[in-house]
């Protein structure tokens, strides 16, 4: 990417937190605590917001158990030695993700084909079907209807039939893209390409400069697709989670 002003690895995390918001997010000690109401590790897990020492993390765990979740954190660029901290009291590393992003006009150059793709909010029913089949389910649905900035779901088609769907939020300019899902029948047809170029063509009407995705290290089809786009990957986090406890977020 040879752009200037390019969105740092920082500012990324700052646009998920803003597009994919926790039920509350509290200041304890050297720690960010979230409540995450069902809706996933990265709305659950507490973050480093200063000088910790041994004691925080054990203040920390009980806190997040005390709100009936597991003791679960978020590991991002520069936390090395938090992350040797928690490996070292037994915590195995979980769920590793990419953050890939690129210029938003670099996805609105080619035109998404004709009822193919759809920028709409609030959710269809059959949008919230797709989901559903994927795993996100209410506790999901409530972490969009939290996002306060500009916001879009994406329904996606193929002969005519829904077929996928995916969210999309503006923060400081950068749009993010959550929880894509296209069912399974429909899959490898073209159909996430032309989602991401239709959410991209919502994320410049709505002011935004620039174009990013989260994506598990996991999931090989889908790290495919943004690298098909042109995308990159500027930044990744990682979780920590003892083994044995239930993954409750």
């Amino acid at each position: 990417m040879t752009h200037a002003n390019i969105p740092d690895v920082h500012l990324l995390y700052a646009v998920t937190e803003a597009t994919w918001p926790p039920a509350t997010a509290t200041r304890a000690g050297p720690w960010t605590l979230r409540e995450g109401a069902g809706g996933g590790k990265r709305v659950s897990a507490a973050t480093a917001v200063g000088d910790w020492r041994e004691d925080d993390l054990i203040a920390a765990e009980t806190a997040m158990r005390l709100m009936g979740q597991d003791a679960l954190f978020m590991l991002r660029d520069g936390e090395e030695a938090l992350d040797a901290a928690l490996a070292a009291r037994g915590y195995d590393v979980i769920d590793p993700v990419n953050l890939w992003l690129c210029p938003v006009d670099a996805l609105t150059d080619v035109p998404v084909p004709r009822v193919t793709a759809f920028a709409i909010w609030e959710p269809l029913a059959i949008m919230r079907d797709i989901w559903a089949e994927g795993g996100i389910g209410e506790a999901r649905i409530a972490v969009m209807d939290r996002v306060t900035g500009p916001k879009t779901g994406i329904l996606g088609r193929v002969a005519d039939k829904p077929a996928g769907t995916a969210f999309c939020a503006i923060h400081d300019r950068v749009a993010m893209v959550h929880a894509v899902e296209i069912a399974k029948p429909y899959r490898r047809k073209g159909l996430g390409q032309s989602m991401m170029r239709q959410a991209a063509f919502w994320a410049k009407a709505n002011g935004a400069d620039w174009f990013s995705v989260l994506c598990t290290q996991a999931n090989d089809a889908a790290n495919g697709l943004y690298a098909s786009l042109g995308m990159q990957v500027v930044g990744q986090y990682h979780y920590r989670i003892l083994p044995g406890t239930s993954d409750a977020a």
